[in-house]
């Protein structure tokens, strides 16, 4: 069980190329923390690093109590899950989840009781014979993780492990593994983990926490609902969400007493509450943003006063018990999420009435994208 800290961690390469900017990071003792961000963020050159497979060039990494800069990747007390699951070919699930330990010299009793254990754990004790050749992928990615639990590391780091996985196996891999997560800890042996991926979805469905990051830079570390519902900036309100947050560039304007963002012709009204947060961007072009579950039909909010828009439908994409509608307003493309129950069919370039629900929008500044509604 260990504490991570990053202070300043800085990757620049020979070339000069800076992959990762000063980032500072605390990830508390058995926590589930997950880096998210799109390809290039440098998540996994910062998993990496922590894992001590990449030099660092700058900052500190501490496990536990202990600066870990030059200590080697064995002596770290880290096990890591890799993408390609790593396994030797020629030995057979036992072997390769004895292998580490072997390394070790731990004695032969107490491999037999950790490899056993671990199966057991991930349902994988009629396997233990098999080489990696006779194994589905969702198989071996299990022994590569129980790999990594039977050397009882104080921190696991996972390098998108599910990322070769079909959508229904990542889906029961996800299941599994935040089950282990929530085992160790109810057994008394709380692993902290860190899981790397660019799975927005997975992410969200996964972490205690979770730091997004762009660039080599972190944009945001809070909890999955925190992310969601109060973005700090635009990227991260654009990345999480699943279809994403409609952002459309606008205007603060003031009329009759009252805040609005235009939008070329569209007018929304903000509700005071929100008004009060923004006042001082009157005049000034903004961001604006809402997610398409907050842009709603008029046949189900007919009682409310104003923010009605008329829309030309585009693109209906049918989910079963949701449907995600594409329209257009005066050049700008929304995605708005409805109850095909409650409403009457749609059809395609039909003009059609939505409610804009203001209270869960989102105002950012344009220059400097940072959420200032909140």
């Amino acid at each position: 069980m260990a504490e991570v800290i990053l202070k300043k961690v800085e990757k620049e390469y020979p070339n000069g190329f800076k992959a990762v900017h000063g980032i500072d990071l605390q990830i508390k003792d058995g926590e589930f923390m997950v880096f998210v961000g799109p390809s290039g963020c440098s998540k996994s050159t910062t998993l990496r690093m922590i894992a001590g497979l990449e030099d660092i060039t700058g900052g500190e990494i501490w496990i536990g109590n202990k600066c870990v800069n030059e200590v080697p990747p064995k002596d770290r007390g880290i096990a890591m899950v890799f993408q390609n699951y790593a396994l030797y070919p020629h030995m057979t699930a036992y072997e390769n989840m004895a292998f580490g330990l072997k390394f070790q010299k731990t004695p032969k009793d107490e491999i037999e009781r950790r490899v056993t254990e671990a199966a057991d754990k991930l349902e994988i004790t009629d396997l233990l014979k098999r080489k990696p050749k006779e194994m589905s992928g969702g198989q071996r990615q299990r022994v590569a993780v129980g790999r990594a639990i039977v050397r009882k590391p104080e921190v696991f780091l996972f390098d998108e492990p599910l990322s070769n996985l079909d959508a229904k196996l990542r889906v029961s891999m996800r299941v599994r593994i935040n089950q282990l997560h929530r085992q160790l800890k109810e057994e008394g042996q709380p692993a902290t983990m860190i899981y790397v991926t660019h799975d927005q979805v997975e992410a969200m469905t996964m972490g205690d926490r979770i730091c997004v990051m762009k660039l080599g830079e972190i944009m945001q570390v809070d909890t999955p609902l925190n992310l969601y519902n109060k973005p700090a900036n635009r990227f991260v309100a654009g990345f999480i969400g699943a279809p994403a947050m409609n952002i459309v560039k606008g205007e603060l304007i003031k009329k009759e007493g009252r805040l609005a963002v235009k939008i070329d012709a569209l007018e929304l009204e903000l509700p005071q509450e929100k008004a009060k947060k923004v006042e001082a961007y009157v005049g000034k072009n903004i961001w604006f943003g809402i997610r398409p579950e907050h842009i709603k039909s008029h046949e189900t909010h007919s009682n409310e006063a104003s923010n009605y828009a008329s829309g030309n439908i585009s693109i209906i994409e049918q989910m079963g018990n949701e449907e995600f509608v594409y329209f257009d307003i005066q050049g700008n493309q929304y995605i708005s999420r409805l109850n095909p129950d409650r409403i009457k069919k749609l059809n395609l370039s039909e003009d059609y009435s939505f409610w804009f629900d203001m209270n869960k929008c989102h105002i950012f500044d344009f220059d400097t994208e940072e959420n200032i509604s909140l």
